[in-house]
């Protein structure tokens, strides 16, 4: 019971200083880790190398992972990249489906851009779209921000899957999360689009614009303008499909049937699909997108941009892995397993604990870095200690991450003001948006666990 007394009180300390005090999110995890350390009487000479063992462990492994993908996706952003996909998403679907049209755009960009600045930098589009089919506003902006949160997530290499993945255990094997992520990503899209369609012929009065010269209050030709020449859409695809092609090859060549050979193939494909070279590659693939005379100062300063934006992420995953090894270290974790393993909870689990720790805090990325690195040592009592039921646990931490977005997230003020929705009107549909996607990714979940494990 002290142990559980213990954990209870940390993790409330830890949504009550970043929620309401803005304590950074790294500190408070480094300071968790620490307090538990001596709470559940680890040896005081093992609590220092305990917490930077796991860190360093953490950075290691998937710390180049995180800052490769950001670059890639700051490049996307500023190149636009993003425009041009929009732009041949639109061509092939037009604006008969504007939802669909949307939450598919949304789906793509989101994978390797995170969803704030996706939703910034399509809002425009969404605009456009909205006036020229006679949508309501409601409607395209629930659309284009549940595609995007969708694969934000459930697929790596955003920086959130990819840090549950390493602290569960599964890091090895992102082929195979990316392969579940993205079809348990459409069904949660999806949901999120059924639910934006109830709102197609809605009538309200947008809030009034504070900035008209944002980027996002552009119109939408004059943000194309801005861009200059933009890539073609083969280019701005490549970087998001050159690293998913590598890693997905990778996994299925190390299948025991080995279908590309094995020998030098299987080495060079294990080589290439090892995720921080194919990403290595994407990156490489999102330098044609640069163009001017300014490319290699063009670069520069967008990988600047990238360090900066991953830093954080990086010492918040390194902070919540070193948390989790205090947890593991100690009689928790034999409490946590003898409570839990008769009551056939599953997936469950790592999903309710992603979804009142995202309600509570409001950030999906330290909501599933905290989350992995509790369930991590309950997996075997819980039945999902194999591969699969390792990549079901990410993903059910992923779609728990989604429950729910309100006034304490980010992404919650991004989409309700740049679509100039009321916080009243935000409360009842965004936030009951994201409770669906969510619901429904993790339903997807046990029915794939049900079947499978």
């Amino acid at each position: 019971m002290y142990e559980l007394l213990v954990l209870l009180i940390l993790v409330v300390a830890i949504v009550l200083v970043t929620a309401r005090w803005k304590i950074s999110p790294f500190l408070a995890l480094i300071g968790a880790a620490i307090l538990a350390a001596f709470a559940y009487k680890i040896p005081i000479a093992e609590v220092a190398s305990t917490v930077t063992t796991a860190f360093g462990s953490t950075m290691g492994n998937i710390g180049l992972v995180i800052l490769f993908g950001t670059m890639i996706g700051i490049i996307l952003e500023r190149s636009g990249a993003a425009i041009s996909m929009a732009d041949a998403l639109i061509k092939v679907l037009g604006t008969r489906f504007p939802n669909l049209t949307l939450s598919l755009i949304g789906y793509i960009v989101s994978i390797p851009v995170f969803c704030d600045s996706g939703y910034v930098v399509l809002n425009s589009l969404r605009k456009a779209i909205t006036l020229r089919t006679g949508v309501s506003t409601l409607a395209t902006s629930i659309a284009l921000m549940t595609g995007l949160y969708a694969t934000h997530t459930m697929v790596p290499p955003t920086p959130g899957p990819l840090a549950a993945a390493e602290s569960i255990g599964i890091a090895d094997n992102l082929g195979l999360i990316i392969a579940i992520g993205l079809p348990v990503a459409v069904v949660s899209a999806m949901a999120g689009l059924f639910y934006a369609s109830r709102f197609n012929k809605s009538t309200w009065t947008p809030l009034p614009s504070e900035d008209e010269n944002d980027i996002a209050e552009l119109d939408y030709e004059q943000l194309r303008a801005s861009f200059g020449k933009l890539p073609s859409p083969g280019l701005a695809f490549l970087p998001i499909l050159v690293p998913l092609v590598l890693i997905c090859a990778a996994s299925i060549a190390k299948l025991p049937s080995h279908p590309f050979g094995e020998g030098a193939a299987l080495e060079a494909l294990s080589f290439i699909g090892t995720p921080v070279i194919a990403l290595i590659f994407g990156l490489l693939a999102a330098t044609l997108l640069l163009n001017g005379n300014k490319k290699l100062a063009d670069f520069n300063e967008q990988m600047h941009e990238a360090v900066r934006t991953a830093a954080p992420i990086l010492l918040i995953t390194g902070a919540g892995a070193a948390f989790g090894a205090v947890l593991a270290a100690s009689e928790l974790t034999t409490i946590l397993s003898d409570s839990l393993s008769g009551l056939g909870l599953g997936l469950a689990v790592p999903f309710l604990i992603a979804a009142a720790l995202k309600s509570a805090q409001g950030s999906s990325t330290v909501s599933m870095v905290t989350t992995s690195a509790l369930v991590a040592p309950m997996l075997g009592s819980l039945g999902l200690d194999s591969e699969l039921g390792m990549v079901l646990s990410v993903l059910a931490v992923g779609a728990g991450a989604m429950v729910v977005s309100h006034a304490n997230d980010s992404y919650f003020w991004v989409v309700s003001q740049l679509s100039r929705i009321p916080v009243i009107t935000a409360y009842k549909t965004l936030s009951v948006a994201t409770a669906i996607q969510g619901t429904a990714a993790f339903a997807t979940v046990w029915i794939l666990g049900a079947v499978l494990l």
